[in-house]
Order: structure tokens, then sequence, then C-alpha cells
């Protein structure tokens, strides 16, 4: 069954920390999670993983059961058997779908979420999932001049995380380019998607 938590900041509102420990429906002390930093190069982003990592711990997670994966060689099958979540962190987008298609991890993540693994995608890692991250990663820059825009397509919606009602006639704008659906999400809010509804968590 197809779990996906698209999150815009992460696991800080109480709620969406709730719905990812209902979805993975096991103790916190025995979740094992794939924890991708790969899109967070600045510093800046850096100190997000930190944030998103604590609030793993935060829920009742052991750090020991928290693997960083860089997407930097293969899993092992030992490790892919060893997954109840994947959770991808924030940063640059076009450098993470880069990074995802280069070391084959697209396909890994697609019979990881077949077999039910949790994905939870903070920003970078939730625009991914959707059609194409032409539009809605434009406020990171394409410096590694990504060409093939495409995204998982996982999801039918491009999401637009770290919304405010000041990007409202931007989005609007893009919504007029696309022949899909732009979801804006606030850091407070979060796309639930499994196989038989979707729905925002607040």
């Amino acid at each position: 069954m197809k779990k996906l938590l698209l999150t815009s900041g992460g696991l800080g509102n109480p709620k969406i920390g709730e719905k990812f420990l209902g979805l993975v429906d096991k103790p916190a002390s025995e979740i094992k999670v794939l924890f991708i930093p790969t899109a967070s190069r600045s510093e800046e982003d850096i100190l997000y993983i930190d944030k998103s990592r604590k609030e793993l711990i935060n829920l009742g997670i052991l750090d020991e059961n928290i693997n960083s994966f860089n997407l930097d060689r293969e899993l092992t099958d030992e490790e892919k058997n060893n997954i109840d979540a994947v959770y991808v962190c924030g940063g640059n987008t076009f450098y993470l779908l880069h990074k995802v298609r280069e070391s084959g991890f697209d396909e890994v993540l697609k019979r990881l979420i077949d077999k039910g693994v949790v994905y939870v995608g903070v920003s970078a890692g939730s625009i991914i999932l959707g059609p194409d991250i032409e539009l809605t990663a434009t406020p990171d820059p394409n410096d590694i001049n990504l060409q093939d825009t495409k995204g998982l397509g996982l999801v039918d919606a491009a999401l637009s995380p770290h919304y405010c009602k000041e990007e409202e006639e931007i989005v609007k704008e893009w919504s007029s380019k696309a022949d899909y659906e732009i979801l804006p999400l606030t850091d407070n809010q979060a796309l639930l998607v499994t196989d038989d509804k979707t729905e925002i968590i607040e």
C-alpha cells in the first residue's frame, strides 16, 4: 500500500508526527528510518538536517535506528529489508532529483513504496515525487543545469512548499503554465497520499 507523507517543513506539527507514527504502525522505538540528507548542501540546509533528525528522535525513534544514506552507493539487501520509513530531507531540488536518478534510487524507492514502506518528504523531498519540478523548484538554483525536470510521478500534483500569502500570485502564475495541479503547502501542512485517499494534514 502506498503511504506518502509529503511535508513542507517536516514533522514539527504534532498532528503530522502522529500521522507518521500511525502510518508505520509499530512502536516508535522499533521503527527503522532510512534518512537521506543528500539535497542539503549549504550551511543553512545542514542545520535543517539536524532539526529533521531531532524531530524523529522526539517522536521516540532511536538514534541508532536512523540510517543516514547519501545516495552514494547501493543499498544492501539487508538494508532494503530493514526499512520502515524513508525520510528525504530538503535542500536543492534539482540536485536531489539528479542524484536520485543517477544512483538508481528512483527505482529502489518505487519498490520500497510498493512494499508499504512509508515515505516522508520535506520540501525538496516532497517536490521530487510530483509530475515535474520545473516550476515549484525555481526558488532553488539549477546550478547543475538539470535538463530533464520530470519528477518521479508518484503524486499527481506539483507541491509548492513554504507557502505564504505573499506567494499567491506566483502560484497562480505557475498554475496557468502547468498542465498539472500546483498544490501549495505551508510549513504547518502535509499532503497524505495512500492507495485509497488524499488529504491535507494540518
